[in-house]
């Protein structure tokens, strides 16, 4: 009996660690099943706070503003993947009726209806977290023209980066202005027809070289993590990268860059915003430089907004003396312009009243226009809206500004020569996902 005890004893001694290393086995791959779930539970979570969010680089909206308050009501209802993918959009197609008006010269104008597509797009986002509080964030967005089935790939922001909310985001890619940024947010008619960078911003070839409210290639950006309502921003984009080991001014091969900063302050129901930029531009001429600051402002009274932005540029491009250009080096397109805006919202539905205007450019007389533009926007959920849209641009004599941002406004479509007054109505509906 002694003996039988003694080998059971053996036997068992043998087979415990045998047995303990099948239940440590079982145990490790319990675990790692659990870890696996959890890491996606926080991945899922990560992309759905995410996509409640603005772009990595822009500050978020609020109500201080008056296109940031119409941009709360049709938040996009993202679609996030297993692979941690955000699929995001925005449809926007209106029916205009257009007219070119008759210019200067007496050429009677024409009017044309057009199926127009308004700033359309879609587009991919993602992020993964690091250590020490970074997060790996990316973006690829495209406008689509789906009234005429046409596009480019990665034509809007599209970036990679990294972000930290105690240091702020670093972006490389293509990214709108500190510039441009510092007072989009206040025009209630933006990425519409009557979108006031008709005027506004330097529209290239009429009011500036490169337009200040601009999306360069090439960018590398900053943004600071907000101190107080306090946000800063700084960008650097190169406008030319032919290389060349004797770059010649005045030619494609010379040098060509962007510098945009701005501050925001976001605080309801004030937002204040200041934005300074300048182009070196040697393409155009040796030392070619243009710049412009702009001033922006928003106040939210309960149901009402207002917004006001006002911008002043400069240069030395002129190369020759003629159109307006008394000397070389004399100021081309240097001129001021403002924007003021109101708008009153009541249940899903918001009225919008704007009148910009946009002074002489440079020398030449009779160079001015202004813009009255007149809306209603009825809200149907708050991601779908119908909206009827006018606006009139009257040119002086020697001015020819036009339309912008939509399909309809494509190669001038909407100018009828100098002096000529376009006028349009949209009707139109807005949906985003």
């Amino acid at each position: 009996m002694q003996k039988k005890i003694i080998v059971l004893a053996l036997i068992s001694a043998f087979a415990a660690p045998a047995a303990f290393a099948d239940t440590e086995k079982a145990e490790l791959e319990k675990l790692r099943a659990m870890v696996q779930e959890l890491d996606q539970k926080i991945r899922t979570l990560e992309h759905k706070l995410e996509s409640k969010t603005a772009a990595p680089a822009q500050t978020t909206a609020s109500a201080g503003t008056t296109a940031g308050k119409s941009a709360a009501a049709s938040a996009p209802a993202s679609l996030n993947t297993s692979s941690g993918v955000t699929f995001y959009g925005q449809i926007d197609l209106s029916y205009d009726s257009i007219n070119t008006g008759t210019s200067a010269a007496g050429v009677a104008g024409a009017s044309k209806s057009n199926v127009s597509s308004n700033v359309s797009r879609i587009g991919l986002k993602g992020s993964e977290g690091l250590d020490d509080g970074l997060a790996a964030i990316w973006q690829i967005e495209q406008q689509i023209n789906i009234d005429n089935a046409g596009g480019t790939f990665a034509t809007r922001n599209s970036f990679v980066g990294l972000k930290s909310d105690s240091a702020g985001t670093v972006l490389l890619g293509r990214y709108d202005t500190p510039y441009k940024l510092a007072t989009r947010r206040l025009d209630p008619f933006a990425d519409s027809i009557a979108d006031n960078r008709a005027l506004m911003g330097g529209v290239a070839g009429k009011s500036a070289n490169t337009a200040f409210d601009g999306r360069p290639t090439d960018t590398i950006s900053y943004t600071s993590p907000s101190m107080g309502g306090f946000t800063g921003m700084a960008a650097y984009a190169n406008l030319n990268e032919t290389p060349t080991n004797a770059p010649v001014a005045g030619t494609a091969n010379a040098k060509a860059s962007i510098v945009s900063v701005a501050g925001m302050y976001d605080a309801a129901p004030f937002f204040g915003s200041l934005g300074y930029e300048e182009h070196q531009l040697d393409t155009a001429r040796a030392g070619g430089k243009e710049s412009a600051w702009k001033l922006g402002a928003g106040y939210t009274m309960d149901a009402f907004a207002l917004g006001f932005a006002y911008e002043k540029t400069s240069d030395n491009l002129c190369t020759a003396v003629a159109g307006g250009c008394t000397a070389v080096g004399d100021d081309r397109f240097g001129h001021n312009a403002y924007w003021l805006t109101g708008q009153y919202k009541f249940n899903k539905d918001a009225v919008k009243i704007a009148y910009g205007k946009a002074n002489q450019v440079g020398n030449t007389a009779n160079t001015g226009a202004n813009q009255f533009s007149l809306g209603y926007d009825h809200g149907l959920s708050k991601r779908t809206k119908l909206y009827a849209n006018y606006s009139r641009i009257s040119n002086q004599s020697g001015a020819s500004y036009g339309f912008s941002q939509t399909s309809a406004t494509t190669n001038n479509a909407t100018i009828n020569g100098v002096g000529a007054s376009p006028s349009v109505v949209s009707l139109g509906m807005r949906h985003s996902f």
